[in-house]
């Protein structure tokens, strides 16, 4: 009996080794580029940097052309007022003849 439980136990794992090969991938497939421990990554190539440097000057043109022809997505629309040319009744503030505190 026992030795029929071994012979079974045998068995079993053998077939779950045997399964368990076939459902491993043969190559990793994670596409975050090349893996390095411990040392430098590999340096990016010609075209890459060209690419990025180009796109990072075409957003700095586009940018600062836009600054300097349409101020007032910065600035806004509308021309500063000075605050002191308000008058109380544009502010809301009652007169001095008026109120709690008057004489």
């Amino acid at each position: 009996m026992l030795a029929r439980t071994l012979v079974s136990r045998a068995l079993l794992s053998r077939s779950t080794k045997v399964a368990a090969d076939h459902v491993k991938q043969a190559k990793r497939n994670a596409g975050h580029g090349v893996w390095t421990y411990r040392v430098p990554p590999p340096l990016p190539s010609k075209r890459a940097i060209y690419l990025a440097e180009g796109l990072g000057g075409l957003c700095w043109f586009w940018i600062l052309y836009h600054c300097a022809t349409e101020p007032e997505h910065i600035y806004g629309e509308w021309p500063y007022i000075d605050p002191s040319t308000w008058t109380d009744e544009e502010l809301g503030i009652p007169p001095d003849s008026e109120g709690p505190l008057r004489k």
